[in-house]
């Protein structure tokens, strides 16, 4: 597949916003693959831990964000203890997430979610929940 980049793509403001947000520096990564292989929840990601920083790196920020990615990350931090060069895939998708739900409407309506389910959880899973879907 071929890929058009600009240089307006590649210095993005938006992903600059990213990096400060998540103080990750994207240039670091060298796309090894240790946070992909790490991640317990990678093969439900739509786009895995390697590839979004790649995409990022390209400026690629709009399909990252289409993606299902930083919903299911659990920021474990496995990506984080394995990267050789320190990088947290986990704090700039956790960036990504607070963009998104300060750009839109929340992930979840509370509403909507089943009283069983609320009654059964751990406390600690619903407010894990709130903090990540609900602005």
């Amino acid at each position: 597949m071929k890929i058009n980049l600009s240089n307006q793509d590649v210095q993005s403001v938006s992903v600059g916003k990213v990096e400060r947000l998540s103080g990750e520096d994207l240039k670091k990564c060298y796309q090894c693959g240790n946070c992909s292989g790490g991640c317990p929840v990678s093969y439900k990601m739509e786009i895995p831990p390697t590839r979004i920083m790649r995409m990022l790196q390209l400026g690629r920020l709009e399909e990252v964000k289409a993606a299902n990615s930083m919903w299911l990350c659990v920021g474990c931090l496995q990506c984080y203890s394995r990267c050789p060069k320190g990088c947290s895939v986990a704090a700039v998708l956790e960036a990504l997430r607070q963009e998104a739900l300060r750009e839109s409407a929340d992930r979840v309506d509370v509403k909507e979610l089943p009283m069983p389910l609320l009654k059964k959880a751990p406390q600690q899973a619903i407010v894990c929940g709130f903090r990540k879907f609900v602005s």
